[in-house]
């Protein structure tokens, strides 16, 4: 889904051609022309980097379901095939998935909220659970600054982002 490469700072780069315009990214500010498309906000995922490869996939699932709903604008119009057969909206615009130790995980997580960002968690303790409402019991029974962190999404503007995701790497 991505139509460019971005490193571990924010920077990106690529050739591909844009097709969407601001108006057609469901929100937000894009900016278009010749080269890629850019968007003035960010989706993020940091995973913490000792998780199994069916855990990271699990938890980047569950996080970015969650910005969805909470933050309508970052979901686009619905996808059509040239048979006009009709498939559910996606987000508009990449999903960039970073991983980093524990430490760094819990860092980015005080900064998320000290910057008042759209902001899922996922917590070690979910691996144990089977449904929403236990998921849900098992991140209330537990403190802010003692959440088990294995990942958390973020959405917010670019620079804000970036900054919430210092020390993280991108996910190789």
């Amino acid at each position: 889904m991505r139509n460019t490469h971005e490193t571990e700072n924010g920077t990106e780069s690529g050739t591909g051609a844009a097709s969407e315009t601001a108006s057609e990214t469901g929100g937000g500010t894009a900016v278009a022309g010749s080269g890629p498309v850019r968007f003035d906000t960010k989706v993020a995922v940091l995973l913490r980097d000792d998780l199994e490869s069916w855990q990271r996939l699990n938890v980047t699932a569950f996080l970015v379901s969650g910005l969805g709903t909470a933050v309508p604008e970052v979901i686009g119009e619905p996808y059509e095939d040239a048979d006009s057969t009709a498939y559910l909206p996606m987000l508009r615009q990449p999903v960039l998935v970073f991983e980093g130790a524990e430490e760094t995980v819990t860092a980015a997580h005080a900064r998320a909220l000290s910057r008042s960002l759209a902001t899922a968690v996922f917590t070690a303790d979910l691996f144990g659970t089977g449904n929403d409402r236990d998921n849900r019991a098992a991140v209330r029974a537990v403190g802010r600054d003692a959440l088990d962190l294995v990942g958390l999404a973020v959405y917010g503007p670019r620079n804000a982002v970036d900054k919430v995701l210092k020390g993280a790497r991108m996910h190789p």
